[in-house]
């Protein structure tokens, strides 16, 4: 009978490890400031659904690594992974001013409001023969490719990309069970985008993006001892 492993991350662990690390980050300022002036619903819809394919992506990413490298290896690089981040977010937020969540607000905004200015650019060179009729196209259809679905998913998703987030959610997959980070993962990205939908340009004028940062700065470190413990403890060391 094999040993059993000293330490498990819960679902609510995992999801607490999102939260801390997209509150006050670029997605999360993506999605509030796109409710402002498109429908809430909408805007979730797009940002959530990038998030969840980037979250699966990343813990079925995490667990294929698993099956080509030893574990107790993969469990060593993910106790890598969690202190260079939490030291990195720990220098960020040492670094800090009070206003940064203002800052990054605006920063955000600024490039939006240049994103908008070039589609609308576009869509001025663009002349459709027919808008009236849309035969053949399903309401669906026309909800999920309309312009401000299409542009919120696809820069939440770039956004996303090799964020600190990210790469927690492949070391939590090559290390923990599968199903559960994912689980934990897209409830901690539907939180976020939900509470960044419904205010999250009064929340940024309200917390201390430092606050959270020195937060999850220091559960990501404590990450980083579990797994090493738990790398020593599957070596037989």
């Amino acid at each position: 009978m094999g040993k059993l492993s000293p330490y498990t991350c819960t679902p609510s662990c995992i999801t607490l490890t999102i939260v801390v690390s997209e509150i006050g980050d670029k997605t999360f300022f993506i999605a509030a400031i796109m409710a402002m002036s498109h429908s809430r619903l909408l805007i979730f819809s797009a940002a959530f659904s990038a998030l969840m394919i980037m979250s699966i992506f990343s813990a079925v990413l995490g667990h294929v690594v698993l099956t080509i490298i030893p574990k107790h290896f993969v469990t060593y690089m993910a106790s890598l992974l969690f202190f260079v981040f939490g030291g990195k977010i720990l220098l960020e937020a040492w670094n800090m001013s009070g206003d940064e969540g203002q800052q990054e607000l605006e920063e955000v905004s600024t490039e939006l409001e240049e994103h908008k200015h070039s589609e609308k650019l576009n869509q001025m060179e663009e002349q459709p023969e027919s808008c009236r009729k849309s035969s053949g196209v399903t309401e669906l259809m026309q909800y999920l490719l309309s312009p401000t679905f299409v542009q919120t998913f696809v820069l939440t998703f770039l956004a996303e990309w090799g964020d600190r987030s990210q790469i927690a959610t492949i070391a939590l997959g090559a290390s923990e069970n599968v199903f559960w980070v994912c689980v934990g993962t897209v409830l901690g990205h539907g939180f976020c985008t939900a509470l960044a939908v419904a205010g999250g340009r009064l929340l940024a004028t309200k917390i201390s993006v430092r606050t959270v940062n020195l937060f999850g700065s220091v559960l990501f470190i404590i990450f980083g001892i579990i797994y090493l413990y738990q790398g020593i403890y599957e070596q037989g060391l």
